[in-house]
């Protein structure tokens, strides 16, 4: 359970046991359980969803429609401190600023955030409001915001197990060095667990996730020659907006 907490308080803000002592071989031992912390975030979307939606009409209070699509949006920036809206801004300004390998790197660990970073991350809220709006009120956005966390972290640790490290030194380079595949099939097996119950759309959001993963981690790989701590973020990011668009899609 140490392993579990401690990658629980890099990936969230949830404090349930504050642990201080870690090594990077510890960071890397977490990744098989970060499908589990995204069911921990599932869980506590899906409960705010269905007190909004189920528990509060019961009792005659109706929470107005885009009041409760832009809590949707805030909760995961709250609960996991922005770390992957940081990534994926930080991806967006490097990977698509036409500068030469080196340079990118440079931009992407840049502190400073630039247009194209910015513009890309109002455009993928524009996109996770229309989709969450669209499935609001019905339950399907509670099961959809319960999956979706699950799913984008074990793309997360795809992205660390399945491609090498862009940078010689790094927080990412302890996750590529200490996870190896049997990570991966543990974290493939709580997902698996997870999304059963939801039946042919929990496997279909999963088979897209991992053809966009793929698809997207191979293409930076080719500009960078491997990927980094900010291209998780943006896998992880990108991940969650795709499975809420399947989900609505199905």
């Amino acid at each position: 359970m140490r392993i579990f907490f401690i990658g629980l308080q890099f990936l969230t803000r949830i404090r349930i046991v504050r642990q201080d002592n870690w090594s990077m071989e510890d960071f890397g031992r977490s990744v098989k359980y970060f499908p589990l912390i995204g069911a921990v975030l599932g869980s506590i979307y899906a409960l705010v969803a269905y007190t909004l939606l189920d528990f509060l009409p019961q009792k005659g209070i109706f929470f107005p429609q885009h009041i409760g699509v832009v809590l949707f949006l805030v909760l995961p920036i709250l609960l996991t401190g922005g770390l992957h809206c940081d990534g994926f801004m930080d991806t967006m300004d490097g990977v698509f600023s036409g500068r030469s390998r080196d340079r990118m790197l440079e931009i992407m660990k840049d502190s400073r955030v630039g247009a194209t970073g910015v513009t890309s991350f109002v455009l993928l809220l524009f996109l996770q409001w229309a989709l969450l709006l669209d499935m609001y009120p019905s339950d399907k956005l509670i099961k959809a915001l319960f999956i979706m966390p699950i799913i984008s972290r074990l793309m997360m640790a795809v992205s660390i197990t399945c491609f090498p490290y862009a940078r010689p030194e790094g927080m990412g380079k302890a996750f590529a060095k200490f996870a190896g595949k049997g990570s991966l099939a543990l974290a493939g097996l709580f997902t698996l667990f997870c999304i059963v119950p939801f039946g042919y759309i929990g496997f279909l959001c999963l088979m897209a996730a991992i053809g966009f993963t793929f698809f997207f981690a191979r293409y930076v790989t080719g500009l960078l020659g491997g990927l980094t701590g900010d291209v998780y973020g943006a896998v992880t990011a990108l991940s969650e907006s795709l499975v809420l668009f399947v989900y609505l899609l199905f």
